[in-house]
């Protein structure tokens, strides 16, 4: 009687050892899987302080370069007026002969 169980038990057996094996390598696939969304949550991270960096570093070159063409129209009022008071000058001498 107990021999005509074996070809069963010995079945269950390389069954169980089977899943266990299959269990043991999805295991340690979900662990690796585990590992590298770690490291793509780390790496977006990174990319968005740097993706806000820059954006900061641009926000920053706009006004830099709005402030410079406002020096360059100021330069060039100020040679206008300069120009001007010049002529107002040459006007107030041809008077004054």
């Amino acid at each position: 009687m107990d021999n005509s169980y074996q070809p069963v038990i010995e079945s269950l057996r390389l069954r169980i050892e089977a899943l266990i094996a299959k269990y043991e390598s999805v295991s340690a696939e979900n662990t690796q899987l585990k590992r590298i969304i770690e490291k793509q949550k780390t790496d977006i991270q990174h990319n968005k302080e740097t993706i806000n960096e820059l954006e900061a570093r641009i926000n920053q070159l706009q006004l830099t370069e709005a402030f410079v063409a406002n020096t360059t129209e100021v330069d060039e009022a100020r040679r206008q007026i300069s120009k001007l008071v010049r002529e107002i000058d040459k006007c107030i001498a041809l008077l004054n002969e």
